[in-house]
């Protein structure tokens, strides 16, 4: 008993770690096992995953990006740099630990409980919103099937607006200067989504950055444009890519950060918030992102549609449409991008979309939109 007493308080510490930590990959492993269970019945019962996506996942959500956002570098791409000297420490500890049976096993469920607990974030942040109810009953938007004249419409109304705000920004070469920083940026747009969320309560709102990412170069290469990393709440933006794109990839990733989990939908989403915005460049970006969805969908409908509609351009977007491919060029005969994009898709079609065949239902969506205004 008096040994006890005079025992050194710091050795008393070390054998409270000793006596607890062991049970932290047990915690991590049962949390693991609830939330597939959770994620289970979010893909059974849409409005069981309305529940989560709004209360528990929101509250996540918006823990993660508060925490993350008290530093102004990315701490997704932080871990991506290091990931090899990570490699080399996991193989290092897993020699050492092989020396016995015990040791081994505790490093291998130590392993496990980190790659659960990357999956126990997925289903708490984002998962259970591909199961949420679809955002065209949410916005009481009637999607049916859509004709090449409706294309063409939806493309005139994007494309008279795009003409009208591209002659009111300073150019480099051709392309359009965005007359403010990423930073200016980033607080224009949530503003913007502040106006939207007043206007539809599914929309989570918050105050967050957009953070750049400092190789973008690099990350040019995978095709990239934008990521939101739901392990650190993260919406991380390329922002090598010509300015006028900048605003709708960083609303998009700001929407996948608000709860927002398909992508045809974050991007219905995006529209709708740089739409809502009073920046003029913000709404130029909006609206020409869509019109290149709509006119796509369009060539691919009727030709001889897209070539018309393709007259009306204005010097302004032809020109920016011009410097955008002189930019790409560099990048797009890319290995890593083919395997990115491949991966991409894969990961789409395991939530249940249609591969990156979804990014293409946007269109559906904008043509029902202003079908609603009419």
């Amino acid at each position: 008993m008096e040994e006890e007493q005079k025992q050194h308080p710091a050795m008393r510490v070390w054998q409270t770690v000793r006596t607890y930590v062991p049970l932290v990959p047990r915690v991590l492993l049962s949390l693991t096992l609830l939330a597939a269970i959770v994620h289970i019945m979010s893909s059974l019962f849409t409005p069981f995953a309305d529940f989560i996506n709004r209360s528990v996942a929101a509250a996540v959500r918006f823990l993660l990006a508060k925490v993350s956002n008290i530093l102004p570098f990315s701490i997704a791409e932080t871990v991506l740099i290091a990931l090899p000297a990570l490699l080399v420490i996991l193989i290092v500890c897993a020699v050492f630990f092989a020396r016995d049976k015990r040791g081994f096993w505790r490093f291998f469920s130590s392993i496990l409980a980190v790659l659960g607990t990357l999956y126990t974030l997925f289903v708490f942040t984002i998962g259970c919103g591909y199961h949420a109810t679809s955002l065209d009953q949410l916005l009481s938007l009637d999607r049916v099937n859509v004709s090449k004249e409706e294309l063409y419409d939806t493309a005139e109304i994007l494309l008279e607006e795009t003409n009208r705000l591209s002659a009111e920004f300073a150019r480099a070469e051709g392309a359009s200067i965005m007359p403010y920083s990423v930073a200016e940026m980033n607080n224009r747009l949530l503003d913007a989504y502040e106006a939207l969320g007043d206007e539809h309560a599914f929309l989570q709102t918050m105050s967050t950055r957009v953070k750049a990412v400092s190789l973008s170069d690099a990350m040019s290469y995978t095709h990239i444009t934008g990521v939101y990393t739901y392990m650190t709440g993260e919406a991380n933006l390329n922002v090598a890519f010509p300015d006028y794109t900048l605003p709708f990839t960083a609303a998009h990733e700001l929407a996948h950060q608000r709860g927002i989990a398909r992508e045809n939908e974050a991007n219905f989403v995006t529209f709708l918030a740089c739409i809502a915005s009073d920046d003029p460049y913000i709404r130029y970006s909006g609206y020409f992102s869509m019109l290149e969805y709509v006119s796509s969908a369009l060539y691919r409908a009727d030709p001889k549609l897209y070539e018309q509609l393709v007259g009306g351009y204005s010097r302004e977007v032809r020109q920016e449409i011009i410097a955008y491919w002189d930019f790409y060029e560099k990048y797009e005969d890319s290995v890593v991008g083919e395997i990115s994009g491949a991966v991409n898709d894969a990961y789409l079609q395991i939530q249940g979309t249609e591969g990156t065949r979804s990014y293409g239902m946007v269109v559906d969506l904008a043509v029902a939109y202003y079908k609603n205004k009419t």
